[in-house]
């Protein structure tokens, strides 16, 4: 949990996409989220989080739905959904934290 700790307490917002290997939903996010990424440059950062490796902390964030994307931006969580978004609509929430 520390480790995640240091990954969201930075000054640039972080969406993390929570997903598992078998979801079809999931498998068609990280096509959206390499072009999320690619159009945020370093303005932002994303990071893929398998819950199948990491139930300690999908649970302590009560992952239900997948895929999740949430943002945090200085330790403070800014923004949740489930479901699928499209790259448009991820980069504009994204934006309201830069």
């Amino acid at each position: 949990m520390s480790k995640f700790g240091d990954l969201i307490d930075v000054e640039v917002p972080v969406l993390f996409e929570f997903f598992t290997e078998w979801s079809d939903e999931s498998e068609t996010m990280h096509d959206v989220l390499r072009d999320v990424a690619a159009a945020m440059g370093d303005k932002a950062r994303v990071i893929k989080i398998d819950v199948e490796k990491n139930q300690d902390l999908a649970e302590a964030l009560r992952i239900k739905g997948l895929p999740t994307l949430i943002i945090y931006k200085s330790g403070d969580m800014k923004w949740r959904q489930s479901g699928e978004l499209d790259a448009n609509t991820i980069i504009g929430r994204i934006q309201e934290f830069v």
